[in-house]
């Protein structure tokens, strides 16, 4: 299996966050890499560098608007008579249809959805070889590769068309599916991360050609607590390709694999010619989150199961934060699904 990394994407150093209001440090580290890149190896994967891909395959799933402020809000915030060392937002528009603030400080509350996504001088160009890294994995898998792992970070799934959050600010599996559909009538994109993938549900929310499905902790007392509910099927044209599989906080193997049996089974009904796996390795028992209970055995099972479907699939790398086992989750996931699809 191909796999695509490019070590600006370790540049980006967020130093913290609000946790229930109180400041903790930022668990989106660049040590991160280390221990991904170490697990890849150990599966027996050869990382290589993507290209540059310019702006068009991002600006297929985000707004100009958006894609601007990214580029351009950390040297505008710097200009500020004592503002902080990050672009951190301090205020957020109740309703976003309204008018679009000139001043820095509106559009970080209009387009940041939270404080765990702090930018810095290097988050901008950290994103984009996140996103190239992506764009690269699902070239590989259109030119007849059967898989390929996109080491994304920092991660995606929580950004929205033109919203950062959640560590995320591109999503890199959005992105992917996005590139996919150039040869593919319709793309599935399966999410197993600890957190539900909102921003990839609200990129995708509307549209029939892009299956949204997502295994994660019950989001009623878990982050991002507005998305991630079961009731959440899709809107207009994508009413019914969107299905949430929330799960009770703590729950381990068993009740994941046989939430994965249910996707499954959505993703079949679809029939998807190309397949994103949004790949968190938070749901470990061991992760600092400790929102499920999944084992490093589980993950060779998950990716197992997943390889079954027998499609081409790219896997786009999202959460899983610092411990022991990082390294050794991604090794077991890619193991499994490598076994399965040989």
């Amino acid at each position: 299996m191909k796999a695509f990394y490019a070590e600006e994407q370790k540049r980006h150093d967020p130093k913290a966050f609000l946790s229930s209001g109180a400041p903790q440090p930022n668990p989106e580290k660049p040590e991160r890499i280390e221990r991904l890149l170490a697990g890849a190896r150990s599966a027996g994967l050869t990382i290589e560098r993507p290209g540059k891909h310019g702006l068009g395959p991002i600006a297929a799933v985000h707004s100009p608007e958006y894609l601007d402020f990214l580029e351009h809000i950390f040297p505008r915030w710097q200009r500020i008579e004592g503002a902080s060392a990050e672009v951190i937002p301090n205020i957020h528009p109740i309703a976003r249809n309204g008018s679009y603030p000139a001043s820095a400080v509106g559009q970080a509350g209009y387009h940041m959805s939270d404080t765990a996504c702090p930018i810095s001088a290097e988050t901008w160009n950290s994103a984009l070889w996140s996103a190239w890294s992506a764009v690269e994995a699902a070239e590989a898998v259109m030119a007849g590769a059967p898989s390929a792992y996109a080491l994304c970070r920092p991660p995606g799934h929580h950004a929205f068309a033109d919203v950062a959050g959640g560590f995320c600010f591109i999503n890199n599996s959005a992105v992917a599916a996005q590139v996919l559909r150039k040869n593919s009538a319709r793309v599935a994109i399966l999410d197993v991360d600890l957190h539900h993938g909102n921003g990839t549900q609200g990129i995708f929310y509307a549209r029939p050609d892009v299956l949204t499905v997502s295994l994660h902790a019950d989001p009623v007392r878990f982050y991002p607590f507005f998305w991630g509910h079961a009731d959440e099927r899709g809107e207009g044209p994508g009413l019914g390709y969107n299905l949430n599989l929330p799960l009770p906080r703590k729950s381990g193997d068993a009740p994941f694999l046989e939430a994965l049996s249910t996707a499954f089974q959505r993703i079949r009904a679809f029939a998807p010619e190309a397949l994103v796996v949004a790949l968190g390795l938070d749901a470990f028992e061991g992760d600092p989150f400790g929102g499920l209970s999944v084992t490093t055995q589980g993950f060779s099972r998950i990716g197992e199961a997943i390889a079954g479907l027998g499609l081409p699939t790219v896997i786009v790398q999202e959460g899983g934060y610092l411990c022991d086992a990082l390294g050794d989750n991604l090794t077991a996931f890619l193991t499994g699904f490598g076994g399965k699809q040989r």
